[in-house]
């Protein structure tokens, strides 16, 4: 069996994979990836947030990203029958970028995982894990190729960046039920032939048919739009006993404010279904591997934070990994479990309340608070970790408490 030595193995090359590889590239690390698929591939997760630009800048990654003139994502907003909301990334309480993007996911992977080939990096299509032993912080790990080949591939570390494969959590049994409750969406892409000029035509919007249930519309650069529904996965698999199809055409009957722009649209492939997608871990590292993106935590897609939970922790396990080659020791413990939990912690809470309808009572609340507005956008947009925000450092009782208040304010009226 051929076998290969490197300092660090990458498992996956979405965009956790790829900021992770291209960050140790660029720090003179060996690193090697393998992706079990052949891109490019359909994956969900199109609405990006501004926090993962400073990762993909970061790593090296944004000039080509930006060259594909994207849909720029400026916001976000949020309807519920006649009431609108919408958030403004340029004007909120962090510092930070205040623009990203609304991707296809298989081109802005395909860009990514091309950049990280352009850079020298060895990135291994069709190759799929098949085991993984560890000797202390050494492993060995058996891959097979498209055509059924073996090769061994010694590392001194793994990072897990496999998303839903979740190749370590199943390997080593870590994974766990998700804290929250179970939804499912349906999902396609669409000609929207119907699509207005300016502005509406392109906000990213989240039209809200029940309080647990939402449609959320993604406008893309090339002309297309994806459009999900969500809900508690009762209610999606209420929709229809037949085809996804059909289930996703009644959700879209369902929204007065999107009916006549996507009634009658042709569906580009036949809608996808992510039943019961949140995702939880028993430990988000060991001994020689760190798990990143979906492969440890996947929460909700109601505030588009997969893909910066995926860099974020794709970026810091990387950093992380270098000092520990060089010599420095690393608390794995406080300098990543603890510190990826503290912003999955707030997000956590932001889509329960979400849920909850607290969260959309602050949301739609006439006359607006602007303050309030900017600290949510903050979270919004990802700036999870700054504890200045008292929507970060207190956001156990913060939402709750404040959509209290105005509910007893609107029975005294």
């Amino acid at each position: 069996m051929t076998q290969e030595f490197i300092d660090v193995l990458v498992i996956g090359a979405g965009p956790s994979g790829c900021v992770s590889a291209s960050y140790l590239h660029n720090n003179n690390v060996k690193v090697k990836v393998v992706e079990k698929t052949k891109f490019p591939r359909l994956v969900v997760g199109e609405s990006l947030i501004p926090r993962v630009m400073d990762h993909f800048a970061e790593a090296g990654l944004f000039p080509a990203l930006d060259k594909m003139n994207f849909e720029k994502k400026l916001g976000a907003r949020f309807i519920r029958g006649n009431e609108i909301c919408v958030f403004d990334f340029s004007n909120k309480f962090s510092e930070g970028w205040d623009w990203t993007w609304q991707v296809p996911r298989a081109d802005f992977d395909n860009t990514l995982a091309k950049e990280v080939i352009n850079k020298g990096i060895d990135l291994e299509f069709e190759s799929e894990v098949i085991a993984v032993e560890f000797e202390g912080k050494n492993s060995v790990t058996t891959v097979k190729d498209k055509d059924g080949n073996l090769k061994e591939i010694h590392a001194k570390f793994i990072i897990d960046s496999s998303g839903y494969g979740r190749v370590l959590p199943r390997l080593l049994d870590l994974d766990t039920p998700s804290k929250l409750d179970p939804h499912s969406s349906i999902f396609t892409h669409v000609q929207d032939k119907n699509r207005p000029e300016g502005e509406e035509g392109t906000l990213i919007s989240f039209d809200i048919l029940e309080t647990e249930v939402w449609l959320w519309v993604i406008p893309f650069s090339n002309g297309n739009t994806s459009l999900g529904v969500v809900g508690p996965t009762s209610f999606v698999n209420s929709l229809s006993d037949g085809t996804n199809s059909e289930a996703l055409r009644k959700a879209i009957q369902l929204s007065d404010y999107y009916i006549k722009r996507f009634g009658d649209v042709e569906f580009l492939f036949e809608p996808v279904k992510l039943e019961n997608y949140s995702r939880s871990v028993k430990k988000m590292y060991g001994d020689g591997f760190a798990l990143t993106g979906n492969s440890s935590e996947f929460l909700d897609p109601v505030f588009s934070s997969g893909v910066a939970f995926a860099t974020e922790s794709g970026m810091l396990a990387a950093k992380l990994i270098h000092k520990e080659l060089n010599g420095t020791a690393v608390n794995w413990e406080t300098e990543f479990t603890e510190y990826m939990k503290s912003g999955i912690g707030v997000f956590t809470t932001y889509v329960k309340e979400w849920y909850t309808g607290n969260l959309q009572t602050l949301f739609f609340h006439q006359p607006e608070n602007p303050d309030v507005k900017r600290k949510i956008c903050a979270v919004l947009a990802g700036y999870v970790w700054d504890q200045e925000n008292p929507f970060v450092k207190k956001h156990d009782n913060v939402i709750k408490n404040m959509a209290h208040m105005i509910n007893l304010e609107k029975e005294q009226i």
